[in-house]
């Protein structure tokens, strides 16, 4: 797979354990790619669910996907501030129809005041059951949300304001915005 440049356009694919599709975003610019790295934005892109609902996304929103972490970043920008979105996930696969990842249940939400909430944990232990996640899983993804922890803390990467604003910069000036 040729690596997207900077200014291109590619889907975000999340599946779940069982192989099944969960949801697509369907574009997202490329703002920066690395060995290890995908730094992507996305504004009132289609969104498909698994059973066939249909949405468009509010606001701007970059994305964070890293070939060694579980886990991926969605900084939400909004008037209030910058809220986040992490999801627990394997790290990223890229082909040429997507970046793909398989979600597992777990998010850590940051709102812009700085609180943290650990969500979804009742459907991870269902998913968990039901499609027999190897204890590994359990391990990988518990280390994962104290790394996520800790940068959320120390304002790393993605969760610094110089990070969010250097970006954005980048997308409007790309985009045209």
């Amino acid at each position: 797979m040729q690596i997207p440049k900077e200014g291109d356009y590619v889907a975000i694919q999340s599946y779940k354990h069982d192989g099944h599709l969960h949801r697509t975003w369907r574009e997202t610019m490329v703002l920066k790619t690395s060995e290890n790295e995908i730094i992507g934005c996305n504004e009132n892109t289609l969104v498909t669910e698994s059973d066939g609902r249909r949405w468009v996304t509010r606001e701007p929103a970059l994305v964070y996907f890293h070939k060694h972490y579980w886990f991926n970043i969605i900084a939400m920008i909004r008037e209030s501030g910058v809220s986040y979105y992490c999801n627990l996930a394997t790290p990223f696969a890229l082909d040429k129809e997507a970046i793909k990842y398989i979600d597992y249940d777990l998010d850590v939400k940051v709102f812009p005041d700085g609180e943290k909430r650990l969500l979804d944990v009742d459907e991870y232990a269902a998913h968990s059951k039901m499609w027999n996640y190897p204890p590994e899983i359990d391990t990988i993804l518990h280390h994962n949300v104290d790394v996520l922890i800790d940068w959320i803390d120390k304002g790393k990467g993605p969760f610094s304001q110089a990070y969010v604003d250097l970006w954005m910069q980048r997308y409007k000036e790309l985009s045209h915005h």
